[in-house]
């Protein structure tokens, strides 16, 4: 292939930014061969696109070699496995699916390596957390203590919720904060961090809005090794903050407002308390002011490399198998705090929907 035909499931809020992208020739190689949706207003606005009222009718039309599943959440799991078993290639919106048991069930359907199977997790493509991952693989941290992530700038109004009948509702979205901003931020915690060994949190139902899910979350994550996290979010707070701060063995990362700063121990912690004998000494510190530059292709990126991918097998930056692990935090935080219990990791997945379905 010379190009991607590439076709848009859902022309809601991000499926019409992804298709006006492709459509303004940002994204080299890729075609916007198809757009399918159940509202006839929203593909009367592609008129010059080829436009399809089912999901199945689009990826059975022949126009297309791959879709980009923009729905609402739970459709991601139906809709991605029937374009999976039509052997086309699937890039899925976050998050991939609503709850762990049919991310299983959407992963195991992707059975060919010839398919291309992505997520939009284009949070993976800025600079900022890309540095944070090479100080953390190469070492440059040491042993990790703690990770403390405040990230409370999702602020969302009340009609923003009155926008659509299937936000913020358990049948339409299968959770608030942590299933529709979060997933972002969550996948970016397994992906610097890894998996925790066990989930503590409290969730808020509606504390800011008049919803049934949650907009505000508390949690405490714990590793293996004894390392311990603390992530809280919410929708209802403004101003917000975005605070991600990294306390390990050679020092501590903070990163918030644009600015990457290290403030890097000349001998670790841990050493440097075993051999001193003065009682209240600290180490001495650098401290350093990693340069950054803006924030990364994004959208944009994630539709290039998933081209790419396709065209050239071009590794992915994010594979759509790697997108279970944030659903399941979201569903672990979630599920603890409704029992009142800490949830070892990796969680049930047939006890998480089994409390969904409840709900």
């Amino acid at each position: 292939m010379k190009e991607l035909r590439l076709g848009i499931i859902g022309l809601g809020n991000m499926g019409r930014v992804h298709a006006a992208t492709i459509l303004a020739g940002k994204i080299p190689r890729c075609r916007l061969a198809a757009v399918c949706d159940a509202q006839k207003e929203s593909l009367a606005a592609f008129q010059d696109v080829p436009g399809f009222s089912s999901a199945d009718e689009i990826i059975l039309s022949g126009k297309v070699d791959a879709v980009l599943i923009a729905t609402p959440h739970y459709s991601h799991t139906t809709i991605g496995i029937a374009a999976l078993r039509a052997g086309l290639h699937v890039l899925v919106e976050k998050p991939i699916s609503v709850h762990k048991a049919d991310c299983e069930r959407l992963i195991a359907a992707h059975r060919s390596k010839k398919q291309v199977f992505a997520a939009m997790f284009n949070q993976r493509t800025d600079p900022y957390y890309i540095k944070l991952r090479n100080l953390i693989r190469t070492g440059e941290l040491g042993k990790i203590r703690r990770i403390n992530w405040i990230i409370t700038n999702w602020f969302r109004t009340a009609a923003y919720y009155a926008s659509g009948g299937w936000r913020a509702t358990w049948a339409g979205e299968g959770g608030g904060v942590l299933l529709n901003q979060c997933p972002h931020n969550l996948d970016l915690w397994q992906w610097l961090f890894g998996m925790p060994s066990t989930v503590r949190a409290h969730c808020r139902i509606g504390r800011y809005h008049d919803i049934e899910v949650e907009d505000d979350v508390t949690a405490f994550l714990e590793y293996p090794d004894g390392t311990t996290g603390v992530f809280i979010t919410s929708t209802g707070e403004a101003p917000g903050t975005n605070r991600l701060e990294v306390v390990a063995e050679r020092g501590r990362v903070v990163i918030e407002n644009d600015r990457f700063l290290f403030t890097r121990n000349e001998v670790e912690m841990s050493e440097f308390s075993r051999s001193t004998p003065h009682g209240f000494a600290s180490p001495n510190t650098w401290n350093v002011e990693i340069p950054v530059s803006g924030h990364g292709g994004q959208h944009n990126e994630i539709l290039e490399n998933f081209t790419s991918a396709v065209l050239d097998k071009t590794p992915l930056i994010a594979p759509a198998a790697e997108g279970i692990r944030s659903v399941e935090l979201a569903n672990a935080m979630i599920l603890s705090s409704f029992t009142d219990k800490t949830i070892p990791m990796p969680m049930s997945s047939a006890a998480y929907a089994r409390f969904l379905k409840k709900r």
